[in-house]
């Protein structure tokens, strides 16, 4: 309960009529507790707000040194406030761990896919400008733009300068966002934006295609050439920032992200992952096949296999687009959701193989699991909850030594032979 709502509720002055206030029926020390605990929190919010006005003013001097203007810090920096918010977003983890038929399904929709087609239509002209310039197909903007905000629908709600200057005087990351907080200064500044309308993402990831102060000085561009970047209120210069900001993080003209592929029966999951880059002919030669039964096709370009949702889910093989897609978001879940998406705006139907259903695993189940492999000498590192490189990592070697299918995937399975009592199963 914050202490706005637990005042509100302990001491209101209305009570029915020929009662007595509740704070008359508590005992006098009971009362001087409650009196010393309030006057606690006030000094607290007033010692914070004390060293937020500290450290904006030493942000200011640093953004007069960078050569900000002093208009703009005397417009800006006195009306910067705190955020709380954004500190309670930062600390917070979500109690259950996503797992790829919960997030895909969510994120490649039929709204998604229609809305799309949709905009190529109205961007038509544009959108082929762009890919014939920068080499990125129309429908992977689109896709980008579907799944970063909706096609502009939804560009977040926290004002962007505030939200960096409490992350900046917040010492968990406070270079990369002080940093972070000075680009967006200077960037209002350039291209004369009003700091009312800069609202984003509570990190501080701003307009059609969220992107962060850093990306949007040194990518974003004039797209509808009105002499001014403004991410939030022109969908061109959003589209044509997304291919620029593409194209410099290495995307490959004529190249596809992937695609859904039929493994096998005998098929070797350990095989799979990144660090298993193969050639086309190589993974042709293996019996990997297209999500349809016909052939993968052969050649020199290097790809590898991914499987999200473990042996029993959709098997996809990734090229090298797959990690520049990575590199605007370093997530698979994320890369596979645009490229699918941007498959089916281009009028394909989207993946074949049926989505396990899956548990959804509180992160006290990862932590449990991760424990159980340390324990057993498969090293994942610290337990924390998080399904990374080193728990799957763990997780296949385990299979191995158990004569499992080695897919490095937390199935059922998985957790039963490791005897682990799951927090999810007792919480449904």
């Amino acid at each position: 309960m914050r202490l706005a709502s637990f005042k509100s509720s302990f001491f209101s002055t209305r009570s029915p009529k020929g009662a007595k206030s509740y704070a008359s029926f508590l005992r006098p020390s009971l009362r001087t507790s409650m009196a010393l605990l309030l006057a606690g929190a006030t000094m607290n919010s007033a010692l914070a707000n004390e060293q937020f006005a500290s450290c904006t003013a030493a942000l200011a001097d640093k953004a007069k040194q960078e050569g900000v203007s002093q208009q703009t810090i005397d417009d800006v920096f006195p009306r910067l406030v705190h955020q709380d918010r954004v500190i309670e977003l930062d600390r917070s983890q979500p109690e259950f761990v996503q797992t790829f038929p919960g997030y895909f399904s969510k994120r490649v929709t039929d709204w998604r896919t229609e809305k799309g087609k949709e905009m190529y239509a109205k961007h038509d002209k544009l959108l082929h400008k762009l890919s014939e310039k920068y080499g990125v197909p129309p429908h992977y903007l689109l896709a980008f733009w579907g799944l970063e905000t909706n096609f502009g629908s939804y560009k977040g709600k926290m004002p962007v300068l505030d939200s960096l200057a409490t992350l900046a005087c917040d010492k968990q990351r406070s270079t990369y966002f002080t940093q972070e907080f000075l680009v967006a200064v200077k960037l209002m500044e350039r291209e004369k934006l009003q700091k009312e309308d800069m609202i984003g993402s509570w990190a501080g990831a701003m307009g059609h295609t969220q992107f962060m102060p850093s990306a949007y000085t040194h990518y974003a561009i004039d797209g509808d050439g009105d002499g001014q970047i403004n991410l939030w209120a022109s969908e061109e210069d959003a589209l044509s920032s997304a291919a620029n900001f593409l194209a410099n993080l290495g995307w490959e003209r004529s190249f596809r992200w992937g695609r859904e592929v039929q493994l096998p029966e005998n098929f070797d999951y350990q095989e799979s992952g990144y660090k298993n880059r193969k050639s086309l002919s190589e993974w042709h030669a293996q019996g990997v096949k297209k999500a349809d039964g016909s052939e993968l096709g052969e050649g020199d370009t290097t790809a590898y296999v991914i499987v999200p949702a473990g042996h029993n889910g959709p098997a996809f093989i990734a090229y090298k687009n797959f990690r520049v897609i990575m590199r605007w978001n370093n997530s698979e879940f994320y890369a596979i959701a645009v490229g699918v998406l941007a498959d089916r705006i281009a009028g394909a139907s989207g993946i074949k193989a049926t989505l396990p259903d899956l548990p959804a695993y509180n992160r006290k189940d990862i932590i449990a699991l991760q424990s159980k492999l340390n324990d057993l000498g498969f090293d994942v590192g610290k337990p924390d909850g998080i399904i990374g490189p080193a728990t799957r990592e763990g997780i296949r070697n385990y299979q191995i030594s158990n004569n499992m299918i080695a897919d490095g995937f937390p199935g059922l399975e998985v957790m039963a032979a490791l005897n682990i009592d799951l927090a999810s199963k007792a919480n449904s």
